[in-house]
């Protein structure tokens, strides 16, 4: 895909270009490194890593040559890390998106992907789960032993839906964005689109437009509110806020609440709002 206006837009100039990342035969200890980087940045969805969660044993097995990037794809899928961010705290449809996106590089096409990836997990378990897509067809076509998952939805491909495209874009937010840091936060993203078996709308990444990675319910609308939005100067920012918590607001979380503040009072404005529980998903000069 080539660098244009709409992918600029839409974030993917990080993708346009750059070849996939593969550990050759005689890798150095630097090109084996990259890899290791790579692997840790798709599977674990751009999360931060600390140094002590690292999974030191398997990454010295990779550079050795003594396992695969398949296999080391599987065993960081498998980890108790990789469950800690993504098993535990999400409902298990959630899961299967991010399943597909860190180990398949795309978005559930219908409805039925979803079923029986909630079957397989039902009879078999959490390592048939991960197991059935590495050992996939599509997993050893696209990337085979030794190349780093990466998104192959925002390019056409032999086999591919297009409505893939636009469901990744509800998994994508951005190349600075983890999936742990989105405003959504545990819900499954493209439940009601699968069900309806429509093409899901693409809302912009982080930074790429107005309300950076926010969608709004769509059957909510925000309540503005002025707070205190008189200041000396004559700037003025509306702070649009989700699931903020407390006295006077509604016990509905997905609710969004819309401020009108002047820049004296930007920075009291923000720390009342993370006290509160809220999530700001937008700030705008009024």
């Amino acid at each position: 895909m080539a660098i244009t206006a709409a992918a600029s837009r839409l974030g993917t100039e990080p993708f346009s270009d750059a070849p996939p990342i593969e550990l050759r035969p005689n890798a150095s200890k630097n090109e084996a490194e990259v890899v290791v980087r790579a692997v840790y940045r798709q599977v674990l969805g751009n999360d931060y890593l600390m140094a002590s969660e690292r999974l030191v044993s398997a990454e010295s097995l990779l550079r050795d040559g003594n396992i695969t990037v398949r296999e080391f794809v599987r065993i960081v899928a498998k980890s108790e890390l990789y469950k800690t961010k993504f098993f535990y705290p999400n409902f298990q449809t959630r899961l299967i998106e991010l399943n597909y996106k860190h180990l398949l590089g795309r978005a559930p096409y219908d409805e039925s992907e979803v079923v029986y990836h909630l079957d397989l997990y039902q009879k078999k378990g959490y390592d048939a789960e991960i197991d059935s897509y590495i050992d996939s067809p599509e997993y050893q076509n696209n990337f085979g032993d030794n190349v780093v998952p990466y998104y192959r939805g925002f390019n056409t491909q032999p086999g591919q839906k297009t409505v893939g495209f636009t469901r990744l874009f509800r998994l994508y937010r951005g190349y600075a964005n983890s999936d742990r840091a989105q405003v959504e936060g545990t819900k499954s993203r493209l439940a009601q689109d699968l069900a309806r078996n429509s093409s899901s709308s693409i809302v912009g990444p982080s930074g790429s437009n107005d309300n950076w990675n926010f969608r709004a319910s769509a059957d909510v609308a925000p309540k503005k509110k002025l707070g205190n939005a008189v200041g000396v100067s004559d700037r003025v920012y509306r702070i649009e806020v989700t699931a903020i918590r407390g006295a006077g607001y509604p016990s509905v979380r997905r609710s969004s609440t819309a401020f009108i503040v002047p820049y004296e009072r930007l920075s009291d404005k923000i720390q009342q709002i993370h006290r509160q529980g809220g999530k700001i998903v937008s700030i705008t000069s009024a």
